[in-house]
């Protein structure tokens, strides 16, 4: 009886390791991140706007050779990215219209590689600060772009920009955490009178 088990137990053991290794491939991973507290503080610059943006980041002025006065870049240095902030002064209703339109074809260059571009009204007629933010899903240069405007004199657009090849699944999650610092910057935002 104990040999019948032995050899029972031998062949049980020897059939099951007859079986060919299979491998199973395992799913690309990415770093865990780790996103710092939200929190405020205010932008007084001399250019005629102030907003709230948050205390990770840092402001400093655009030094690209065409760039204009009150042309910042917020910077998110931990994320390695930044939004490009221009402002221009209007002079004409039709150079509004003009600067609006260029916004629009601006995120809609990136249909080819969008998966999805959401627009959201900006509308706050008590502070005269109009818009439209577009949120762009997908391997894009940017995914998140915006203006806003008294609709008389002023226009100020931000657009995000990460310092990486476009790979929208890893950098969603900063992406995400990113738009609601953006929110914030457009609900907080205002023209100095």
């Amino acid at each position: 009886m104990g040999r019948m088990f032995f050899s029972l137990f031998v062949l049980v053991l020897l059939m099951s390791s007859c079986h060919p290794d299979t491998y199973m491939p395992k799913p690309k991973g990415y770093f865990k991140i780790d996103f710092p507290e939200k929190s405020y503080r205010s932008y007084k610059g001399s250019c005629p706007f102030v907003f709230d943006y948050p205390v990770y980041t840092t402001i400093s002025a655009d030094t690209e050779p065409n760039a204009q006065p009150c042309w910042n870049n917020l910077n998110f240095s931990r994320f390695n990215g930044k939004i490009h902030l221009t402002y221009h002064q209007i002079s004409s209703r039709t150079e509004g219209l003009k600067l609006m339109e260029y916004a629009r074809e601006l995120a809609f260059k990136h249909t080819v590689k969008a998966n999805a571009i959401d627009q959201k009204v900006i509308n706050y007629p008590d502070r005269k600060v109009y818009g439209i933010c577009y949120y762009i899903e997908g391997n894009t240069a940017s995914s998140v772009q915006f203006f806003l405007t008294d609709s008389t004199k002023n226009y100020f657009r931000g657009a995000l920009y990460f310092y990486e090849r476009p790979q929208y699944d890893s950098i969603a999650p900063v992406v995400n955490f990113i738009k609601k610092d953006i929110d914030v910057m457009i609900n907080t935002f205002r023209w100095k009178q």
